[in-house]
């Protein structure tokens, strides 16, 4: 599969090498001055900048392989750390009347539980999380080769938007499908008192009362929750960090470090999770009522939850989705720093299309 995507990757318009040196105004280079033999003079240090500057060729294996692992870490990492946060957010959408708030949630999880009550779950959400952000990032770069290909160069920049969307929809439906399991324990950990207090105890406890089914039975809400919040992260952030670059940031990419291009990223990845946390809150809601209760349906949880119901803490919500994410896309980005992995300049119109529209003389 990988090899099939690699040869498709090399006449692709996300191409990192190319594209960098686009933007940078040196794409063409044997428009150089000619030689004294009369050739023409190709500036070598450029051309060879542009092979040794990164670690493996764009759409390889082990470029698909280096993102997989920038997920993994993005994505398990971060939601191990708000782990407090997850599980006050979990206890309010499914006993509202006991935990009355964001503030009160921690009161009361603190006074029953202690300080260690607050690390429930963290096994199954390093462990669940870090194999959805190896699916949700590696397929993502996957997915967007393919369906590039698909477009050709000019409607891949005109249908850009697109096609972040129906990448990371893609990416996320099989991201949610390894996810499942873990979460299921996660929420039974959480939010049923005396159920289980670590991964180890829970997982057999609920595979003998309900079989596979009681870890995939929350699949479909987690596709509901998911994929939205997945298509907002990646075409949200996509098109910031696109407008970041042009509006706000008063140098062009190319000048900017790597660490000034980091904080570029985290703006955007914050501004991205804000809008993730709003269209997908309803189906978390969903989500955690459902694998607590035994026996019971999304329709059936939606209906009793009500419009109210179903956003109840969007604010907790709202804060760690918008941190979460902003960490996610600059860990996944200094993943791609650190191993040197081609990074795509935001996208520019093609000169092919640009004479399409009338846009150059």
């Amino acid at each position: 599969m990988f090899s099939s995507v690699a040869h498709l990757a090399r006449a692709n318009p996300f191409n990192t090498p190319h594209l960098q040196l686009v933007h940078d105004g040196l794409g063409d280079l044997r428009s150089s001055s000619p030689g004294p033999t009369g050739q023409p003079r190709r500036p070598r240090n450029l051309a060879a900048a542009a092979v040794e500057e990164y670690s493996c060729e764009f759409g390889s294996a082990k470029y698909y392989a280096l993102c997989g692992f920038g997920g993994v870490l993005s994505c398990g990492l971060t939601h191990t750390a708000v782990v407090p946060l997850d599980l006050v957010k979990c206890r309010m959408q499914v006993d509202p009347q006991k935990y009355k708030g964001i503030f009160n949630g921690f009161s009361v999880t603190l006074k029953e539980d202690g300080v260690r009550g607050l690390a429930k779950g963290w096994a199954p959400t390093f462990l669940g999380y870090s194999m959805q952000g190896l699916c949700k990032f590696g397929f993502y770069e996957v997915f967007k080769v393919l369906y590039s290909n698909m477009l050709g160069e000019e409607n891949t920049y005109l249908w850009r938007t697109s096609l972040y969307l129906a990448a990371s929809a893609s990416a996320e439906f099989f991201a949610d499908i390894a996810l499942a399991p873990m979460e299921a324990a996660k929420v039974r950990i959480q939010t049923q008192p005396g159920y289980a207090n670590t991964l180890r105890d829970a997982a057999p406890k609920m595979y003998k009362e309900e079989g596979l089914k009681a870890f995939y039975k929350g699949v479909a809400p987690l596709w509901m929750r998911q994929i939205p919040y997945t298509m907002m992260k990646f075409a949200c952030f996509e098109r910031t960090v696109e407008a970041l670059y042009k509006f706000v940031v008063p140098k062009p990419r190319s000048e900017c470090s790597k660490p000034e291009q980091l904080v570029v990223t985290f703006v955007a990845g914050y501004i991205a999770g804000v809008f993730c946390a709003i269209v997908s809150h309803p189906a978390d809601s969903v989500v955690s009522v459902l694998n607590k209760e035994k026996g019971s349906s999304a329709s059936l949880v939606l209906k009793r939850l009500g419009f109210k119901g179903v956003w109840k803490g969007l604010f907790a919500r709202s804060i760690m989705i918008g941190t979460l994410t902003a960490l996610q896309w600059f860990i996944y980005d200094s993943v791609k720093v650190y191993f040197r992995l081609p990074r795509p300049p935001p996208p520019e119109m093609p000169e092919s299309l640009k004479k399409k529209l009338g846009l150059t003389q």
